[in-house]
């Protein structure tokens, strides 16, 4: 797939929101448009009207040059090959195709190299979960899957296509995808709400040859752990020792505990609409009883204003509200990652006066916590490693990768590269292209 206006390499205002997103556990809502679960006191309000502005300097972005740009959609298909001549048509279709379809009968290995599976992902979505919008369906989710699909050719140069499904059934979204899968040499899952969307991505895991990557959980747990990595770095502190609260349990939530668990943070306490998660509170589901076997060491109980006294790190991943109150009880200097939006769970105003770190899911607002500087390089180097899973250590090495471009240039303001930083999408495909061939468990060829 291609750029409809290829001239135009900047991402649109929507698609930085739909970057940097993340699900509350029963509405999937997308934190950048503050809708959550209730966790804190909800409080934010969507916007209307004009959209704020582009780059610096830049006019407002009004509503009648967003649909303009949507007329038509933003994608084409287009080919690579021209077809000018029989013989143009004799080499790429009959007869001459039939060689290569014969080849790849004898050897299914060869559909990456003369297909374009090699360099080919599919973004799919059954529309439950867009946005702050929530469920509002397939063919309302189709733009945002458009946008999708453009981030991924405009950073890491792999087409996209994407795909929504009707139909909300987990039984009948993993026939479907998996059925879909041979066209593709990579699946990533999209805006499927919690807590549906851990066993649809589980089971395809299972069932596919090809990576499978629900960026919704995974990309915005990436990029907060490379973002808290370093915070740590500029602040002299290490991620073993830091008392950690998220507030979310939903994809996000989860996915950002358990990859703090890997990165070696040891002290998560969870809270979630009812507060503190801990063993032995009823009711909790399957995935919140697993979370609270693999947190809240200390045993803590309560409400998130409990969870908060000597924390040293806040991570939001469901919109609503913080007071000065609850955020002068935690420890001196925490990191403060409030990632709603457009009105972050902690005031701006309150987190630079307590934090030491205040990260946003905000493009305009410094050290925004953007999806876009993981997935298209993960998918990149997965595809180029000829990885049939993305495993931990791949993510890990994301997670390093992104950390390590703003390393040399560290302060408060920045700890996260730009999203538009042309050299986040190379360093992470490299990195996790390197940690798949070293992954037994990846099937990446060695």
């Amino acid at each position: 797939m291609t750029n409809r206006r290829a001239n135009d390499a900047r991402p649109t205002n929507e698609e930085p929101t739909q970057m940097a997103s993340a699900k509350d556990e029963n509405k999937g809502n997308d934190i950048v448009d503050g809708i959550g679960d209730g966790t804190v006191d909800a409080t934010a309000e969507a916007g209307n009207g004009d959209v704020g502005n582009g780059d610096a300097g830049e006019a407002p972005i009004t509503t009648d040059e967003i649909f303009r740009a949507h007329e038509g959609g933003k994608l084409i298909t287009a080919s690579t090959l021209p077809l000018n001549s029989t013989r143009d048509l004799s080499i790429a279709y009959t007869p001459g195709v039939a060689q290569v379809c014969e080849a790849i009968h004898d050897d299914p290995k060869l559909t990456r190299t003369y297909t374009w599976t090699g360099n080919n992902v599919a973004i799919i979505s059954d529309g439950t979960a867009v946005l702050g919008l929530g469920d509002i369906g397939p063919k309302a989710a189709l733009p945002v899957m458009e946008g999708k699909a453009q981030l991924f050719g405009r950073f890491a140069g792999l087409n996209a296509v994407p795909i929504v499904l009707d139909t909300t059934d987990p039984e009948e979204l993993v026939e479907t995808i998996a059925r879909l899968a041979p066209s593709f040499g990579g699946i990533n899952l999209e805006d499927i709400s919690a807590p549906r969307c851990f066993e649809v991505e589980r089971r395809l895991d299972e069932m596919l040859d090809i990576p499978v990557f629900h960026d919704d959980q995974h990309g915005t747990a990436i990029v907060i752990t490379a973002g808290l990595r370093n915070a740590c770095k500029l602040t002299d502190r290490r991620l073993e020792d830091l008392k950690v609260v998220i507030s979310g349990a939903g994809a996000a939530g989860v996915a950002t505990t358990r990859m703090l668990l890997s990165a070696g943070v040891t002290d998560i306490v969870v809270c979630d609409s009812r507060g503190i998660i801990h063993e032995g509170r009823e009711p909790l589901n399957e995935v919140k009883a697993t979370l609270a076997e693999l947190t809240n060491p200390r045993g803590l109980r309560g409400s998130i204003s409990d969870a908060l006294v000597g924390a040293d790190a806040f991570i939001g991943v469901s919109a609503g509200h913080l007071n000065s109150e609850q955020i002068s009880k935690m420890a001196e200097g925490p990191f403060l990652f409030s990632l709603a939006n457009p009105n972050p769970e902690i005031p701006q105003k309150i987190a630079l006066e307590y934090g030491s770190v205040v990260a946003t899911g905000r493009s305009d607002y410094p050290n925004q916590i953007n999806n876009v500087l993981a997935f298209p390089g993960i998918f990149k180097g997965a595809l180029a490693a000829g990885a049939t899973r993305i495993t931990k250590s791949m993510k890990l090495a994301a997670t390093r990768a992104i950390a390590a471009v703003a390393a040399e240039d560290l302060r408060h303001d920045y700890i996260i590269p730009s999203p538009l930083d042309p050299r986040v999408a190379p360093a992470v495909a490299a990195a996790v292209e390197v940690a798949a061939r070293n992954d037994s468990t990846s099937g990446a060829s060695r």
